[in-house]
């Protein structure tokens, strides 16, 4: 089904935006520069690309944290949203933005793009010239995307069940499946005019014990209904387990599980990269530690040949990141990176056959589900929780499904509520464990494998 454009058009008549030309929007994507689509980045690069996070209120702030970037070297540039955008209040991101530039205040907490409009926006992406990617946590994200990609931000990165059970307590889930759709087909319409736009999953979800299945599941099917929309560039991720063991079946896993799932639904024709997060969950208040954790992450993400890492910075615990401290933070990757070319690879054999098995089973579960379209299949599948994530706030899921680390830091399912995977793979998992009786020390150690690297 394609997209029309007449729906195309009430999305964009909105009060807080300037008038929006197709036409005009569409030759700019077919004329911009090869340099700001990450999809011919990756095609180019034989290292592990570097992506900050980073976003301003203000157009002059942004700009200057891109001179800082681009100062350091930056292979990827971020675009992170502000938290009134994310939720469609466009009116209330105008006025703090208002704010944020007489008071010269940061009132907002990200870049309001809707807001300035992709004119204005645009003049700095094509400035750079270097690829951006959006970061957003947007359930309902039509606006926002037609705006991005207009402003020649050609990586998106969400999808309805990433954006969704880690951030959102009641929005509807089926309506998040119809607007990403909408997404998927603009994407898909771009990208056969230039290089392709590349569609990145967020794979860290709530980042606290989320099993490797879980995870790898997710990421399979955000990634095959975009592929099913017609997008040709996608982005699976994961964020640090916090085993590195664990990180490296995981991508070993993915890649494979990635290339089978694509053949499964006939495209083959699509780029599947890996994306790797830098360790998502509490960072220690000791900088020197943090700088410890980046550093290992940046070694993770060298051992698994991840196409491109996001990072994090030594201020983490403490809030917003300072421009500097963001770019020494990408310049300190890129030296790590450095020294760390023809790492071997680590494989084991016994884990990635039971990760392996786990995530057949549940696949398996969803494509058998009743429904006749792959959305609702999973939508279906969440609603029933076969698909469950540990500590998500929203009301659909089930939070039935209970990890803990084993000895080596390794996520292990003990309890799998309605997770279809087997009672093989489930001794497997619960064998690595020594679990006490004692109910209250379970969930003791369960807090305290939550917090693993806050000190």
């Amino acid at each position: 089904m394609s997209l029309h454009q007449k729906e195309r058009d009430i999305i964009v008549q909105n009060q807080y935006i300037d008038n929006f030309d197709f036409d005009e929007v569409e030759d700019f994507i077919k004329n911009a520069s090869k340099d700001l689509f990450i999809s011919h980045k990756f095609k180019n690069s034989n290292t592990t690309l570097v992506q900050p996070r980073g976003g301003f209120p203000t157009y002059q702030k942004q700009f200057e944290l891109y001179e800082e970037f681009e100062k350091a070297d930056i292979d990827v540039m971020p675009l992170t949203i502000d938290s009134h955008t994310r939720l469609n209040d466009y009116g209330s991101a105008k006025k703090m933005l208002m704010l944020s530039e007489e008071n010269e205040t940061d009132m907002l907490n990200g870049y309001p793009l809707v807001n300035h409009g992709y004119a204005t926006t645009r003049k700095m992406i094509t400035h750079f010239n270097r690829p951006v990617s959006l970061r957003h946590g947007t359930p309902d994200a039509r606006l926002l995307i037609e705006t991005a990609l207009a402003s020649g931000i050609f990586e998106i990165e969400g999808g309805p069940i990433t954006y969704l059970l880690p951030y959102s307590k009641n929005f509807p889930l089926d309506k998040a499946f119809l607007y990403w759709k909408y997404v998927e087909r603009v994407c898909a319409n771009y990208s056969g005019l230039n290089e392709p736009i590349n569609r990145e999953s967020f794979g860290p979800l709530t980042a606290t014990l989320v099993p490797p299945c879980v995870t790898i599941v997710i990421q399979l099917l955000e990634m095959l209904l975009s592929l099913e929309e017609g997008v040709k560039s996608f982005s699976v991720s994961f964020s640090q387990t916090g085993s590195v063991n664990q990180d490296a079946v995981m991508a070993n896993v993915i890649r494979e599980m990635a290339d089978f799932y694509a053949k499964k639904i006939g495209v083959e024709d699509a780029t599947i990269n890996l994306v790797y997060h830098q360790w998502m969950g509490a960072f220690p208040r000791n900088k020197e530690f943090s700088d410890s954790l980046i550093n290992t992450s940046s070694f993770i993400a060298s051992l698994v040949r991840a196409d491109k890492i996001i990072i994090k910075t030594r201020d983490e615990a403490f809030g917003i990141p300072t421009m500097q401290c963001n770019a020494q933070s990408v310049a300190n990757t890129k030296y790590t990176f450095q020294m760390l070319k023809g790492l071997p690879t680590i494989t084991d054999e016994e884990e990635e056959a039971n990760l392996t098995e786990e995530i057949h089973s549940i696949m398996e579960a969803v494509f058998n589900d009743s429904a006749d379209t792959l959305w609702r299949k999973v939508f279906n599948s969440i609603k029933n929780g076969i698909i469950d994530v540990p500590f998500s706030p929203h009301i659909i899921n089930h939070n039935a499904v209970v990890t803990i680390r084993d000895e080596h830091s390794n996520i292990r399912v003990i309890e799998r509520g309605n997770m279809p995977i087997s009672d093989k793979c489930l001794a497997y998992e619960k064998s690595k464990v020594k679990l006490s009786k004692d109910k209250t020390a379970v969930i003791n150690k369960i807090i305290e494998d939550i917090g693993v690297m806050h000190e």
